[in-house]
């Protein structure tokens, strides 16, 4: 959880979001059991009003570089104004095909 937490902690700092959820999905993957590799990221904040989608994504690839250029894998990133913001419910993720699961 070292590194889920380090995410949590930059994201919160950097952004003072309205909502922010940060989910482990490394064990959908083809990992080690305990890894954190793969991770999908919910934030809400004011900082993101009137920016698109990639100008948001950047702004928090800029925060994390530390973790992506380490251990993190995979980054699924649900960015929302807070008068964009749907509510609790966001994208599920898809299986995973890759390593010795796919078909």
């Amino acid at each position: 959880m070292q590194i889920q937490r380090a995410i949590e902690s930059k994201l919160t700092d950097a952004f003072a979001p309205q909502e922010l959820q940060v989910v482990n999905e490394s064990h959908m993957h083809n990992v080690p059991p305990g890894s954190e590799s793969h991770f999908k990221v919910v934030l809400v904040c004011d900082a993101f009003a009137g920016l698109r989608q990639v100008k948001r994504h950047q702004l928090i690839y800029a925060e994390l570089s530390e973790e992506l250029a380490g251990s993190v894998h995979a980054l699924a990133l649900h960015t929302y104004a807070p008068a964009d913001w749907p509510g609790t419910s966001v994208p599920q993720s898809p299986d995973c095909l890759g390593g010795s699961k796919s078909s």
